[in-house]
């Protein structure tokens, strides 16, 4: 293994143990406190949790719907993240499900949408779809890995027993066996991709029908939730590959072409959110051009302006339309900036909708703390959310070491390779 792949991986498991620690403190104090120690309030009801939640959905979706271009359509550049891209959208979808039952004012009632939905409310096919997505993946990525898991589980050892009930009893490793099994990957893909569209569009729609906040309220909210999937889910896969796949040096065809399709979706994702900018800046529509003024001019600007647009956006485009464009090392940089500035593009959705006064002088009518229209996380929201990430970073290590790799059965490939012919 090449060095600066051991010094990347060493940084990864240092800056997610860090982040984890961290964030026991921020769950010891969601947990003793409830929300008190968080800073939003009866004007802006939903902060950082909930900007984190469509964040980590997104990259779910995104990493998911990448991964349907091999086991879907075939598309062979793409073979080597295949497996790599499953596992990043059950990692991701776990973090995004965390995030949001913090948020919850009692998370001891989560089930209750499920035992009691209503499913006239977009909220409960959400959820509901949420649950089917989850068992889908975990399936997809059973069938992916079973015979590799199976070939490992025969050597014995700690490695071996922990195999042997992963498997679930399965023991065949022919290849009429393994020729099934990609069948049944395809179909469960294939069933995968409108579930994906429908959940995460299904998020964008619970924006877009609350007429009471113009600036959510668009028919463009779904199409840019789906594009803003592909584009921050793509952009975390070069940055996985690059750290556990050597994507450097062995894998770096693939990270390159993954370059090319981000910064492809990247642009469109540009003209959509100027699309929108646009439209509302000629509407004039009240609360709608207030919430956008926030947005570009208010306190935060900097969120709009430093982390979505210029780190987020103008840099990475830069990098992956120059020269550095067939550089690994300078796309991996693209992607992470992507990956990162995608959160700040999630906060801007969600927090100067809120922070718009729906009836004006609302927020000095009252004097309480709770009854304010400006917010920023407090620190335990932030230690929380540093949590997560710690524990989505540990998992993704943990996942490396534990599942089948290069080293043993050819994880991280979409398919095993054929062995090649024997010389005469």
């Amino acid at each position: 293994m090449d060095q600066r792949v051991r010094n990347l991986k060493r940084l990864f498991w240092g800056v997610g143990s860090v982040l984890f620690v961290v964030g026991l403190v921020g769950w010891y104090l969601r947990l003793a406190h409830g929300h008190l120690d968080a800073n939003y309030g009866s004007i802006v009801t939903w902060g950082l949790w909930v900007s984190a939640y469509i964040y980590f959905i997104g990259l779910s979706a995104g990493s998911f719907l990448i991964s349907s271009l091999v086991y879907v359509f075939n598309v062979k550049r793409f073979e080597s993240i295949g497996r790599l891209s499953l596992f990043t959208a059950v990692v991701t979808l776990g973090m995004a499900l965390l995030s949001i039952w913090v948020d919850l004012g009692h998370m001891e009632r989560f089930w209750h949408v499920i035992r009691y939905p209503n499913f006239r409310s977009p909220m409960a096919w959400m959820i509901w779809l949420y649950g089917i997505y989850f068992v889908l993946l975990l399936a997809e990525l059973w069938f992916v890995l079973r015979r590799d898991l199976v070939l490992v589980a025969a050597e014995g050892g700690r490695r071996g027993r922990l195999y042997r009930i992963l498997t679930v009893g399965s023991r065949d490793t022919s290849e009429d066996r393994a020729a099934r099994d990609a069948k049944v990957v395809r179909v469960l893909a294939t069933v995968g991709v409108p579930i994906a569209i429908m959940f995460h569009g299904g998020v964008g729609t619970l924006f877009g029908v609350v007429a009471a906040r113009p600036s959510w309220n668009s028919g463009l909210f779904p199409i840019l939730f789906l594009l803003s999937a592909l584009v921050s889910g793509g952009a975390l896969l070069i940055v996985v590959s690059a750290i556990f796949q050597d994507g450097w040096r062995r894998n770096r065809d693939t990270i390159l072409a993954l370059g090319r399709l981000v910064l492809g979706l990247l642009l469109l994702d540009l003209l959509f959110q100027l699309s929108e900018i646009l439209v509302t800046s000629y509407g004039q529509v009240p609360g709608h051009i207030a919430a956008l003024k926030l947005m570009t001019g208010g306190p935060y600007w900097w969120v709009f302006w430093v982390w979505q647009l210029a780190l987020g956006a103008l840099v990475p485009v830069t990098l992956l339309a120059s020269r550095t464009r067939t550089d690994p090392r300078w796309v991996s940089l693209a992607g992470l900036l992507i990956a990162v500035g995608f959160l700040g593009v999630r906060l801007n959705v969600v927090i100067p909708a809120f922070a718009t006064e729906e009836i004006e002088g609302l927020a000095s009518a009252v004097a309480s703390r709770r009854m304010s229209a400006h917010y920023f996380p407090s620190v335990s929201e932030w230690l929380l959310t540093a949590g997560i990430v710690g524990l989505g970073l540990l998992l993704f290590g943990l996942g490396e070491r534990l599942l089948p790799n290069d080293a043993t059965t050819h994880l991280m490939p979409a398919v095993t390779p054929r062995s090649p012919k024997p010389t005469p």
